[in-house]
């Protein structure tokens, strides 16, 4: 661990190999930020491109080729195994070479029909590297699952009678166990499994599994014995709720009726299966224990072939094996494909392993993972259509994603987990310049853009855009989020935040040296338009770094939920209202976790270096009113076109408040299109703003970026959005 001056410092360097630390304080004509991205840049292309006179050993992958041949350029291997297994022959012995070996998958599909599992003995090392690489970027897919032929249209008389009349000759089936495709089906999707199981993609996109309503929700009426959470003591273990309307008078026929349902919070969902229907009384009652039920919360039904009316939509008949689609174009003219596989790459203790421009697509679970092991990096693939994460990487070091476009995916984009909270000792994992949308299609909650746990994780200058709900959550110590840019994320909830602490881990005074800083979050309004939050610490999180992030069009923007010792400064506040929001929950509802903290607080050596060195307030909490938010600064940030605080009476005293521009306009260069720098004549200056690197917020052109330019236009705020 690098051992800086200051806390600050050590926070700019986290993640870089050691080499590079030495040098950065002797590179004046640069700034710290523009030498360490050009210096990440050109450490990762050095594992990539050939050098004269170091030329490593490559290896041929393409699928004409054969797994009897050597591997050569004119006679390449057809499988990744053979490749991977090859590599382990040249180490064993010995003619790996002095500079490692580049495995160069050709153009072209590779039907995986396990996960390609990397082990230690497939490391490299610093000076010989194993780097997989597309021989050009986006050209060689890997896929986790089978293309889907033998489409016939449906002309069985009781499926057509069970099918809505406007998808009665829209319809196609196939039969999958006829094709070798899957043997078996037992379960629904969503049932006893945290993924999604088999879903159908065409033309490289996610279809839906057959759902009422079409789009949006139906709502709860009424629930039988009253509104209850899990908490109550009458809460019924199967319970029943009345719905609204007649469309379920068609599901008499149907086997497996799913729910999807925010049955209690707004934050909160679960898929449960339906036990029985009344369709005279309008009843659902549901097989699995729920977390509650609420009159007017939400869900939507799936898995019905009675409801596939439309185009995109399918249904698996699980105990004929037969899939039927209805295409959103011409089956003929399109590729229908079905995952299989849970992962496609696995890495258990490898390190210095590069995979390099790949599509990775089409599994069941998280495309990539990696546990253990050091200075392994996804770089400039496209990661679609999976079933979890993108990429998971958990334990080991400076371990990375950079570059990377990723997209459809059930879960979240990247989950970054290492460290030791005890030492303080970083892991050093980053998350860089990745393109993050569309994403947590299955799992709609808590299953962030990107998520890391632990000590000395970064993200930086990554693009996260439209998702249900949050777009960065972190928690730990010394975490770092900066350079990124976010919007229309949390859209289908509330009491959320596009940066986020991570949830049921949050209530903790020990979650020291987070940074989120140099951020730009736009348009962001929560569900329905109802409001939700930017950087949210919550129930009691402590100790956060917010510096230099704009902030465009969203409510409460910053939100300290009675927790301690956090800094808010030089932030821009446009059109936020509030831009600040802090309570006193812990000397209200929310006192009852003290004991909880104050076991957490004596699980860490707090009195000792290095915790006693960097957190000196720590030493004071347990005499220093310890469920008041106390230590929390918010100066010299602007707030204009908006409202600036929401701030609980008890909280008030606790704070400190000073050289704030509030109310008045800081002259913008351009805020109608959105060009927020200040002008040379802003009043913020007499104040001590400094000035905010917005050029710099976001993604960059470089050659570890999977596509250029990234086109990403923000939705404007819906109509009644609490925020307008």
């Amino acid at each position: 661990m690098v051992k800086a001056a200051a806390l600050n410092e050590h926070l700019w360097v986290a993640g870089l190999p050691a080499f590079m630390l030495s040098i950065t304080g002797s590179i004046p004509k640069m700034t710290r930020h523009a030498f360490l991205t050009t210096a990440i840049t050109a450490t990762i292309l050095a594992t990539w491109t050939p050098v004269a006179g170091r030329a490593g050993v490559t290896l041929h992958v393409a699928p004409t080729g054969g797994d009897v041949n050597p591997g050569s350029s004119s006679r390449p291997f057809a499988t990744l195994e053979r490749a991977r297994d090859a590599v382990r022959t040249l180490k064993r012995e010995g003619k790996l070479g002095a500079h490692g070996v580049t495995v160069e998958v050709r153009a072209g599909i590779y039907e995986l029909p396990k996960p390609l599992g990397l082990t230690a003995e497939d490391s490299g090392s610093a000076q010989s590297p194993v780097v997989w690489r597309s021989s050009k970027i986006g050209s060689a897919r890997l896929v986790g699952g089978r293309f889907v032929g033998g489409w016939k249209r449906v002309t069985d008389t009781q499926v057509l009678a069970r099918l809505d009349p406007a998808a009665r000759g829209n319809v196609w089936q196939a039969d999958l166990r006829a094709q070798g495709i899957v043997t078996n089906l037992p379960d629904p999707p969503g049932l006893g499994s945290s993924d999604p199981g088999l879903e159908v993609f065409f033309n490289e996109q996610p279809m839906t599994v057959a759902r009422w309503p079409n789009e949006g929700v139906a709502y709860i009426k009424e629930v039988e014995g009253g509104d209850h959470d899990h908490r109550d003591a009458k809460a019924d273990p199967t319970p029943s709720f009345v719905y609204e309307g007649d469309r379920p008078k068609r599901w008499t026929d149907e086997p497996d009726i799913m729910l999807h349902g925010w049955w209690v919070w707004d934050w909160s969902d679960q898929r449960v299966r339906v036990r029985s229907f009344d369709s005279e009384k309008r009843s659902f009652t549901l097989d699995l224990p729920s977390l509650g039920m609420r009159k007017g919360q939400w869900f939507y039904a799936y898995n019905l072939l009675s409801e596939l009316d439309r185009p995109g939509e399918w249904y698996v008949d699980r105990l004929n094996g037969a899939l039927y689609f209805w295409p959103p174009s011409p089956i003929e003219k399109g590729r229908a494909m079905v995952s299989l596989i849970p992962s496609l790459v696995t890495m258990n203790e490898a390190s210095y392993i590069t995979l390099r421009g790949f599509v990775l697509e089409a599994c069941q679970g998280t495309a990539v993972s990696m546990s253990g092991g050091s200075n392994n990096l996804v770089a400039a693939c496209t990661i679609r259509n999976t079933g979890g994460f993108a990429v998971s990487i958990s334990g080991g070091t400076h371990n990375g994603v950079v570059g990377c476009d990723m997209s459809g995916l059930g879960d979240g984009g990247v989950a970054l987990r290492g460290g030791d909270e005890q030492s303080l000792t970083h892991c050093e994992h980053y998350a860089d310049n990745n393109l993050i949308h569309h994403y947590s299609r299955w799992h709609p909650m808590y299953r962030p853009g990107i998520q890391m746990i632990g000590v000395g994780c970064r993200a930086s200058h990554n693009l996260i855009h439209h998702a249900p709900h949050i777009g960065i959550s972190f928690f730990g110590q010394e975490n770092v989020i900066e350079f990124n840019e976010l919007h229309n994320v949390v859209e289908h909830a509330n009491d959320a935040g596009a940066i986020y602490t991570q949830p049921g881990m949050d209530e903790d005074w020990n979650e020291r040296g987070n940074v989120v800083r140099f951020n730009y979050l736009h348009h962001v309004y929560g569900f329905q338009g109802k409001g939700c939050v930017g950087v949210y610490l919550d129930d009691l999180f402590s100790s956060m770094h917010c510096y230099g992030n704009v902030f465009y069009q969203v409510p409460q923007a910053v939100f300290i939920g009675g927790g301690r010792d956090s800094i808010v400064e030089n932030n821009l506040f446009v059109d936020c209202k509030p831009a600040i929001h802090v309570d006193a929950r812990g000397l209200g509802w929310c006192k009852g976790i003290e004991p909880y903290l104050r076991q957490r607080l004596a699980a860490i050596p707090y009195t000792k270096a290095p915790w006693s060195t960097r957190y000196p307030e720590m030493q004071t909490i347990l005499t220093n009113n310890p469920m008041a938010p106390m230590g929390n600064v918010f100066r010299r940030n602007i707030c204009w076109l908006g409202r600036w605080d929401d701030i609980e009476a008890k909280a008030r005293p606790c704070l400190t408040l000073a050289d704030n521009l509030i109310g008045t306009d800081p002259q913008l260069v351009d805020a109608k299109h959105l060009d927020f720098r200040l002008s040379k004549d802003s009043s913020a200056w007499a104040i001590g703003f400094k000035p905010i690197p917005v050029k710099e917020i976001g993604l960059y052109k470089d050659p570890l970026r999977a596509s250029w330019p990234v086109d990403h236009p923000a939705n404007l705020a819906p109509s009644g959005n609490a925020t307008r």
